[in-house]
């Protein structure tokens, strides 16, 4: 990818999940952004219905749905799954919202295709309020960057994802046999300090997002898609298996665990970003609306019973990633290692949409003959940066939750609300609805500043590092 294509690509929303392995970002923003060429309708690479549901469950699945067991721990094994349908659904329903809006802006303005920032600028612009029809401009910057935040916050997350999978794996290795149902303690062999192993990562995420054209990226991204999906089937298979007797676990946990409950569910479901760049690619974007519930239905399903089950079978001794908490033999510890590739390798995805919006904004201040010394530093810089902020902040568990508190739910849950009352309420809209987008982006705030600092005040409470392993279930 040319310097210059940098520069004058316009960015659209690829938030936070997954890029199609089939193309690479950039080519499908400018798919996007070329309204001449663009038809609404029977477009020759537009996607079918089923491409879209896979590209929709793809985008919703990946580490938070791991962290989502111990995140019903945090809620009580009745609350937790309770709350994560009536949070599901309220998610869902500010998909719908934002579709309705940029589909609004579509017709009134004329234009093949909106996205985030820009139904949120034009939300503005239809806002009854002067103030906010003068900076309506902020409404983008602001979209981009909780964006950014989110993105560097999931490759946050994989650093810690990685040293904490990496570090178990070594140090268990003396230990790990090929029986995977015997019930026995065992003392790992101490290595080095999982933040250690962050910085042995660096360099080969820093290599790895040196490849700007995500299309080299292609076979490995399809490579990590799969390892994924065996391992989500081999986790499955195993907390199935001789659930203990949950009576002992508590229907409603303390109510100072809750709010990372709320950080942890609400990091999984940012898939907010990713809804209009599916709907506009669709062959018929009539039938998305009923793509969007289906897909979401299943992603639903798939969080409460993960959650549910893995819960129930680890109990108390739930891990920040449900990976931890696997049996020591060869079978699962190659769950953890084939999960831990697909994520190395998606961090180059996760990386690129941030990528796009910083990198320009330094490569088009600097000569021609400087371009790719300035692009490739800025790049190593941010990998550094989530690096660093990852050691800073070495608890996964805290991490997802401090993630999905802070930028997940202003793009998921507070933004789309208020961006149907600035975009209806000039032309007339139910109380009702005013009422209810209100409480929407409420609720959406509180969890904003109470998740957030409660995940920092757990922050800088010190941590008992785990000692023994369980063979069989979790540590000890």
């Amino acid at each position: 990818m040319s310097t210059q294509r940098l520069r004058n690509e316009d960015y659209r929303d690829y938030s936070s999940t997954d890029v199609s392995p089939e193309e690479s970002p950039s080519e499908t923003l400018n798919n996007f952004s070329s309204s001449g060429s663009y038809q609404r309708f029977g477009e020759s690479n537009s996607t079918t219905w089923f491409q879209t549901l896979i590209h929709l469950l793809k985008g919703n699945i990946g580490t938070g749905l791991l962290g989502l067991p111990l995140a019903v721990k945090n809620a009580g094994i009745l609350i937790g799954p309770l709350s994560l349908l009536v949070m599901g659904l309220v998610a869902v329903h500010c998909m719908g919202i934002l579709v309705k809006c940029a589909h609004h802006f579509c017709h009134r303005l004329n234009k093949p295709f909106v996205d985030y920032g820009d139904t949120v600028m034009y939300g503005l612009e239809a806002s009854p309020s002067s103030w906010l029809r003068n900076h309506a401009h902020w409404g983008r910057h602001i979209v981009d960057f909780f964006l950014i935040v989110t993105q560097l916050g999931f490759c946050c997350v994989y650093f810690v994802f990685l040293a904490d999978n990496f570090k178990q794996v070594i140090e268990a290795a003396n230990v790990t046999t090929n029986n995977c149902h015997s019930n026995e303690t065992v003392i790992l062999t101490p290595t080095m300090d999982s933040r250690l192993y962050m910085l042995t990562f660096l360099p080969f995420l820093v290599l790895l997002v040196f490849v700007r054209n995500l299309r080299v990226l292609s076979i490995f991204s399809l490579l990590a898609n799969i390892s994924m999906l065996v391992s989500l089937v081999m986790i499955y298979q195993f907390i199935v298996q001789e659930i203990p007797d949950p009576t002992h676990l508590p229907l409603v946990a303390s109510w100072k665990t809750y709010p990372l409950f709320f950080g942890t569910a609400i990091f999984a479901f940012e898939g907010i970003g990713m809804v209009l760049p599916l709907e506009n690619k669709m062959k018929d974007p009539r039938k998305f609306s009923l793509i969007l519930y289906v897909g979401m239905a299943i992603v639903m399903a798939l969080y409460i019973s993960l959650g549910s089950l893995g819960y129930l079978q680890f109990g108390a001794n739930i891990q920040g990633s449900i990976t931890l908490n696997l049996p020591n033999c060869w079978l699962y510890q190659s769950v953890k290692l084939l999960y831990s590739i697909g994520i190395f390798f998606t961090y180059a995805l996760q990386f690129y949409v941030p990528a796009e919006i910083i990198v320009p904004f330094f490569v088009a201040r600097v000569p021609e003959h400087c371009e790719l010394l300035i692009d490739l530093s800025v790049r190593t810089m941010l990998v550094c940066l989530t690096c660093i902020l990852a050691i800073l902040i070495p608890r996964l568990d805290l991490v997802i939750s401090l993630v999905g508190s802070v930028s997940s739910s202003a793009l998921a849950l507070i933004i789309p609300p208020l961006l149907e009352i600035t975009t209806y309420y000039s032309e007339g809209m139910s109380p009702l609805t005013i009422i209810k987008d209100a409480l929407i982006s409420i609720l959406g705030f509180v969890g904003f500043v109470v998740g957030t600092c409660v995940a920092i005040y757990e922050l800088i409470q010190p941590s008992n590092a785990p000692i023994f392993i369980n063979s069989t279930s979790a540590f000890a």
